[in-house]
């Protein structure tokens, strides 16, 4: 029946007393009246009794390499090794299933603590012939074995690990979109909207303008989604005319986001790009204080050729000289837009964010994940490291996201970290840093504060108050059901 109409009965808001009955129409929220007050729902298509679950605006996760997400579970799970040894064990136990000439993929590695290395040698000598190609969690490192480098075409691998530009190649080679199955990219859509999230931002460095639309067409539809344009293929889109915010599919579900570059690396791999020199590095080992993967000059006229062209800017700087630097360029250019990260900021800086009128796109998950690198990696800096408060004073336009796969697709683990700072017991790191659970909700919304009549009917509804529940619960708050545009895409009910 079309316009479809729901009825969601007996339901609590977060911020407000009392129960609601909440009346969607044709896809939108077309009324919120007190129980008391609320008329009973004739000419309703579906009436559902909430029996005062929670309603609020449906969650995003603003920073996501779908495809990468979508294949991690094709990958060798590394995730739970705590040195070089633990992973040749791996890799040696995984051989033999492969089948011959094709690589063996894995990811999630992290090797900024172990106690040793990762070398070319040694993993040649649990491989054999087989191409091997391990990714780090952080997606800016590959640990490769002979016959890869052979195989794929790598460079700059002589002492088993690839960095930053010849990784994101490499990973170019390994990773063809068409050959995952839209099945594969419905079942993990579907997975994000059984945790309650209605869109994402997708930065995979894909032709995302094309490959999206031909996903919805295939049944690919429980989400939103925003996608990105890389420098590789930003004149490409200018020549199509589409710009930030055009619609990109026959359903409204696609639109054309921003241009994203990356202008240094990571923490994890010690190449985020930082006022002070990385303390313990290898001898030899270049760039002591990280790398600067884009020149100042070209993102200048990357972000200019954007800007002229309608589509916005979302740049990736991790380390305190790379957001400096990035800041600079956009205040140069008069441009708003979204720094990516920002994990490691000059205290002169964060005021930026707001003078400047950009938003901060965080990752609350990596301060927990990395909170021992940083401690190691970046002494008497950590307070202002994963500085989600200190950002938030500033009046930065926060963003929570999660970088999946360097974590998990799942805003409630944003949420929990951002507002406890801590994990798995641990006592809080920089409790200082930790947002009310308001602004972490909010930032998670696309801040929105509650659910207000005549908004699309995107919503996610919970068992517990998510403002009130504490920290470490919200990683496995009960969602009962999410909607996008007034129709189900999880229900529990």
């Amino acid at each position: 029946m079309d316009p479809h109409s729901i009825l969601l009965r007996n339901a609590s808001f977060p911020s407000l007393p009392g129960l609601h009955d909440v009346a969607l129409h044709s896809g939108r929220i077309a009324a919120i009246r007190p129980v008391q007050d609320a008329a009973p729902g004739r000419n309703t298509d579906e009436v559902y009794d909430l029996d005062g679950r929670f309603v609020l605006p449906g969650l995003w996760d603003n920073h996501v390499h779908f495809t990468q997400w979508v294949i991690r579970q094709q990958r060798l799970d590394l995730t739970g090794t705590g040195s070089a040894a633990d992973v040749l064990a791996l890799v040696a136990a995984a051989i033999p299933t492969g089948t011959a000439g094709e690589p063996l993929v894995g990811f999630g590695f992290r090797d900024a603590l172990w106690p040793d290395s990762p070398t070319r040698a040694g993993l040649d000598a649990v491989s054999g012939t087989t191409p091997v190609v391990l990714i780090s969690a952080d997606l800016h490192c590959l640990w490769v074995n002979t016959a890869a480098v052979r195989t794929l075409g790598i460079t700059g691998a002589d002492g088993g690990l690839v960095r930053e530009a010849e990784c994101f190649r490499t990973l170019e080679k390994l990773e063809d979109p068409d050959a995952i199955s839209f099945e594969a990219y419905r079942r993990a859509a579907e997975a994000a909207a059984r945790r309650g999230v209605v869109g994402i931002v997708d930065f995979e460095n894909a032709d995302n303008l094309q490959l999206w639309p031909e996903r919805v067409r295939h049944g690919v539809d429980a989400l939103r989604v925003e996608v990105s344009v890389w420098p590789d293929r930003l004149a490409g889109a200018i020549e199509l005319g589409v710009k930030t915010g055009d619609v990109l599919d026959g359903r409204g579900l696609i639109t054309m986001g921003p241009l994203k570059v990356i202008v240094d690396g990571s923490l994890n791999t010690r190449t985020a790009w930082c006022w002070d020199p990385y303390p313990g590095l290898p001898a030899g080992r270049k760039h002591s204080c990280g790398q600067n993967t884009v020149p100042m000059h070209e993102l200048r006229m990357l972000m200019a050729a954007a800007r002229d062209a309608g589509i916005g800017a979302a740049i990736h700087a991790i380390g305190d000289r790379a957001n400096t630097e990035v800041l600079d360029t956009f205040e140069e250019l008069g441009m708003t837009g979204v720094i990516e990260h920002a994990q490691l900021v000059r205290e002169a800086d964060f005021a930026r964010f707001e003078e400047l009128g950009l938003a901060a796109s965080v990752q609350p998950e990596h301060a927990m994940d990395d909170r021992d690198v940083a401690d190691m990696f970046w002494p008497g800096r950590t307070e202002r490291a994963f500085a989600l408060a200190s950002l938030h004073r500033a009046g930065a336009n926060l963003q929570l996201g999660s970088d999946a796969p360097v974590a998990p697709l799942d805003p409630w683990f944003a949420l929990a970290s951002a507002v406890s700072r801590s994990r798995d017991g641990r006592e809080p790191w920089h409790p200082e840093q930790c947002v009310p659970a308001e602004v972490a909700l909010a930032a998670s919304t696309r801040g929105r504060s509650g659910v207000q009549v005549g908004e699309a009917a995107d919503l996610a509804v919970t068992e517990m108050n998510p403002l009130t529940t504490p920290g470490e619960q919200l990683r496995t708050m009960p969602v009962s059901a999410t909607l996008l545009g007034g129709r189900f895409t999880w229900s529990g009910l």
